[in-house]
């Protein structure tokens, strides 16, 4: 290609009014798609995190039962072995297919046990906060019943001093 074709072209682009970068937003076809941009955090619950892993448990059993290809191996031989040249094409398809089907297979896997785990973390963090939490709750009410009942104050520190009033 020529220079002064290559100009020519970007000249052309340029005057059609090309597409440009966006930065810091998003184009105004996907907005309806965004969601309130108000709404806060992101959210997630246990039953979403089960649900999420539960589905790429089942996808990855789907594809073991339905989407391994065996009989092809042994056409791909046969017709090899009789010199058509489909042989050894149908052995290079099979031989991706199984490669694309194991990265699949191994991210449901992936995705699934991820889920599983941070399903057990968070309910393991639950259950720290609420240790910490009623711990600092039994720890104040054992202050509280040392020098008072409870509820009551603690006259260890004597009468507030009521203030004048002028």
């Amino acid at each position: 290609m020529a220079w002064d074709e290559w100009d020519q072209l970007k000249a052309s682009a340029a005057d059609k009014g090309s597409a440009q970068m966006q930065l810091n937003g998003i184009p105004d076809e996907d907005k309806p798609n965004s969601g309130n941009p108000n709404a806060g955090d992101l959210r997630v619950d246990q039953q979403d995190l089960a649900a999420i892993g539960d589905e790429a448990f089942k996808l990855y059993n789907r594809l073991w039962k339905e989407a391994r290809v065996t009989s092809t191996d042994t056409t791909a031989s046969d017709l090899s072995g009789q010199g058509f040249a489909l042989g050894a094409a149908l052995q290079h398809v099979s031989t991706r297919w199984d490669k694309q089907l194991g990265s699949v297979m191994d991210a449901c896997a992936l995705i699934s046990n991820h889920m599983d785990y941070t399903k057990n973390a968070h309910a393991g963090d639950e259950v720290f906060i609420a240790r910490r939490v009623s711990s600092i709750h039994t720890l104040d009410a054992g202050f509280d019943e040392a020098w008072a009942a409870p509820g009551k104050p603690n006259g260890i520190y004597g009468e507030k001093p009521k203030k004048d009033e002028d």
